[in-house]
């Protein structure tokens, strides 16, 4: 419903979507006028970071576009409209995610490719193919692991109501974090996005073996083939936090 809204004014949706491939560019555009000053970031070059970047970029995008309005939820369990959603013969998460589902993120996703293409055209990398399987196993494992944050998230919204920002700030805030190398990082906040909220294996970690990099807070080598079990553990704790916050959903009371 919301694809065949949105298409039925075509110029407003190529606008928006330029406009979000423009406003998510000013990111790596950041990392563009640093190397215009250094040489090299964290030990990694300007290409490696690039890898990063396309890598969560393109990982979180996907998230984003299917499953990015459940930041909306807080709003629906503070005027009650939640309610309307409980009635309807379908999954309430499911009637969430596609709230006002934003095509426009398209824009997003064709950025961090772009920026992936042009890092594979120019980083140094010694292919095989293991780590060629590697790569769509990262993209997809990546884009899993920020659904489970965007669904963690919503489901701590049943509980503070008006936390959209504090959601933001694990998953815009997130890919952000994972745009450079975890060399410019404490080693306690390396730990955290490692052992708490394990957003390393998005691309930190998978990629430090593609790259030939050491690994984080000197990890084992097989870890960067463990982004699909991350992600699995990852969905299965976030929809155990999703069915118990939307048990304890009471509406508005009025």
């Amino acid at each position: 419903m919301w694809i065949r809204s949105t298409m039925a004014y075509r110029a407003s949706f190529v606008m928006t979507t330029v406009g979000n491939f423009a406003a998510t560019s000013l990111d790596f555009v950041a990392i563009l006028l640093m190397f215009s000053r250094v040489e090299a970031l964290g030990g990694y070059a300007l290409p490696e970071i690039a890898f990063l970047y396309g890598l969560s970029s393109v990982a979180f995008g996907l998230a984003d576009l299917a499953i990015g309005s459940m930041d909306r939820l807080g709003r629906r369990v503070r005027d009650g409209t939640l309610d309307t959603l409980l009635v309807r013969p379908a999954p309430v998460l499911a009637q969430v995610a596609a709230d006002r589902f934003g095509l426009r993120r398209l824009g997003r996703v064709t950025q961090g490719a772009l920026v992936l293409g042009y890092a594979l055209a120019t980083v140094d990398i010694d292919w095989t193919p293991l780590k060629v399987l590697l790569m769509p196993v990262m993209l997809l494992s990546g884009a899993v692991i920020f659904c489970a944050v965007f669904v963690g998230g919503a489901a701590f919204q049943f509980v503070a109501q008006d936390a959209s920002e504090v959601q933001n700030a694990f998953t815009y805030g997130g890919t952000t974090l994972l745009q450079y190398p975890p060399t410019v990082f404490g080693k306690e906040l390396v730990r955290g996005v490692t052992f708490v909220l394990p957003l390393a294996f998005v691309n930190w970690l998978p990629a430090s073996y593609v790259l030939g990099r050491p690994y984080p807070l000197d990890l084992p080598a097989w870890v960067a083939f463990s982004p699909p079990l991350v992600a699995v553990g990852c969905c299965a704790l976030a929809g155990v936090a999703w069915r118990a916050g939307l048990k304890s959903y009471r509406s508005t009371g009025s």
